[in-house]
């Protein structure tokens, strides 16, 4: 189905799952869609829950705005209480991942009364992010290549299949980013929310979490540091849960499926 968001962005939502069932919002990040969420999604429905994947904005099938504005977090958040309010939801489980994940952590920091339980994979709070230092920055010089309009599209161009070696979809994903205006609307997140100055920038003030959260990484990660997701706790005044993955890594919905969705099931029951 098709979903007004926020400043009529049109997004696509895959809702399954029986109607009844415990509602949980899937949020993909770069460079995918819901389709990420496949297996888990088989995995929450058989187990009674309603699960609903959309495609954020700039992916997928949803609507790709030209302005690099439009991709500020603060839309997308908005786009998960539109896509809430559409479907009559007055809360629901949050799991989260890359991009996602950081919008995720926005709903839940400022629409607690939204968020029953947080699942944020790969990618920990914002502020434990700018926690990490060093390492971290190291990490995220590509973020900085995905700032440059023209160049990144001619350089994913040229080594997209090598940088998404480790993506078991890969093929798949670029050939969706390869239609027109997709890829230069997947680097509008980057564009709109991390620009080089986020480099040096303090961190970002967001109210204390409040609900349970489950922090999930894996070992064989080279974006994100480690602490990063630990470092998390700090800022997380509900109940904290944090697991480490060693068979998996940045795309662990497709490295380890199986492992990912029991992991899911035993928090959100």
């Amino acid at each position: 189905m098709r979903i007004m968001g926020d400043g009529g962005v049109e997004l696509y939502v895959e809702v399954s799952g029986p109607d009844a069932g415990a509602p949980v919002l899937l949020m993909h990040g770069w460079p995918d869609s819901h389709q990420l969420w496949r297996h888990q999604m088989a995995a929450l429905n058989e187990a009674g829950f309603r699960t609903i994947a959309p495609d954020l904005r700039g992916f997928g099938d949803s609507d790709k705005p030209t302005d690099v504005a439009a991709y500020r977090v603060v839309h997308s958040v908005a786009d998960m209480v539109a896509i809430l309010d559409a479907l009559e939801i007055p809360k629901a489980h949050v799991v989260c991942h890359d991009w996602g994940a950081v919008a995720g952590w926005g709903l839940t920091a400022f629409f607690p009364d939204r968020v029953t339980k947080l699942a944020a994979l790969s990618v920990g709070h914002p502020a434990a992010f700018v926690d990490a230092g060093f390492a971290q920055r190291m990490r995220s010089l590509y973020m900085l290549l995905f700032n440059l309009e023209d160049i990144a599209e001619e350089w994913f161009g040229r080594f997209g299949h090598e940088m998404l070696a480790m993506h078991r979809d890969a093929d798949a994903v670029i050939e969706a980013l390869n239609r027109p205006g997709a890829l230069t609307a997947s680097f509008g997140w980057y564009r709109a929310n991390a620009h080089p100055r986020t480099i040096v920038n303090p961190p970002p003030d967001f109210p204390p979490i409040t609900c349970p959260v489950m922090g999930v990484w894996g070992q064989g990660e080279t974006a994100l540091t480690e602490i990063q997701m630990t470092g998390s706790e700090k800022y997380v005044d509900g109940p904290w849960r944090y697991e480490r993955l060693e068979n998996a890594a940045h795309w662990m919905q497709l490295d380890a499926p199986d492992e990912v969705s029991r992991l899911l099931l035993d928090f959100l029951a």
